[in-house]
């Protein structure tokens, strides 16, 4: 049995997906959003560790995503799976940890590992860089004509969210991955105005590229609805580190753990284009 937290969210969904075949159970704390989901649906909270032994029961293997700045969720999944005998782990944590120094998003990150490295239990960590899926947060300002832009000349190899769920299919259902850490990433280094025009073709419309003229209006190129201050910090840091490395960084561990190379974002742009009105 192979379990999937998470499951309801960008990546579990496909993650679920993928493991179409398989014996596959997929953890939410609301199981009416997992109604179109292939596979064994359980409600249980992993802030709560009342629900978790009937969730852990018969699992071998499972994939461990925890939303929001904290480590209980990660502890308390950690604990029910030792006491379940779940033999293999695939955290997904970040590339924000290989930082040096740390930033404060990869401290959160690296306290997690290191709870997952201490459990006991054989694991493998997923570490993806920037998502393409962060570009639907330009949708409200696209619809005006514009994307703020806080990373500037910085470069990165944004990943498709779908390629981060193939990517831990294939270590959930192959072996020779424990102990392994691997930093996953797309297959081009980017700018955000190259992004950008990647979507405006996509949308067939101009979008012009403004650069933020204040912390608050970088914190809302990311979280449109604005963010509470611990993570706005972390995110200010990382803007600057991101807008300092104008070569960027990337690796081809997707391609050798699929045999294919990474999804592009212009095939996520028209993919996703709708989402933009």
């Amino acid at each position: 049995m192979l379990l999937v937290t998470g499951a309801t969210g960008n990546i579990g969904r496909d993650l679920v997906r993928e493991l179409a075949g398989t014996d596959v159970r997929a953890l939410t704390r609301d199981p009416a959003r997992a109604a179109d989901l292939r596979a064994e649906v359980v409600a249980g909270d992993l802030e709560d560790p009342s629900t978790l032994p009937a969730v852990f029961a018969g699992v071998e293997r499972f994939f461990l995503l925890t939303p929001g700045l904290g480590t209980s969720g990660v502890a308390n999944a950690l604990a029910a799976a030792r006491e379940a005998g779940v033999r293999h782990v695939v955290h997904l944590s970040s590339s924000n940890v290989l930082g040096h120094p740390m930033p404060m998003m990869g401290r959160w990150h690296h306290e997690r590992e290191e709870l997952v490295r201490a459990s006991g239990i054989p694991f493998t960590i997923l570490r993806p860089g920037g998502f393409m899926l962060n570009a639907l947060e330009w949708r409200e300002s696209v619809r005006e004509g514009y994307v703020l832009d806080a990373l500037g000349p910085g470069r990165f190899a944004p990943i498709d969210t779908a390629d981060i769920a193939a990517a831990a299919a294939r270590v959930l259902t192959s072996d020779g991955h424990e102990g392994a850490a691997y930093v996953l990433d797309g297959g081009e280094l980017m700018t955000v105005a190259e992004q950008v025009a990647v979507l405006s073709r996509a949308l067939g419309r101009s979008i012009e590229v403004r650069e933020p003229t204040s912390p608050e209006e970088i914190v809302r190129s990311r979280f449109p609805a604005g963010a509470p201050p611990a993570l706005a910090e972390a995110l200010l840091e990382t803007a600057a580190l991101m807008r300092a490395d104008v070569e960027g960084s990337r690796t081809d561990t997707v391609s050798r753990l699929l045999g294919r190379e990474p999804r592009t974002f212009a095939a996520w742009c028209e993919r996703n284009a709708a989402a933009f009105g």
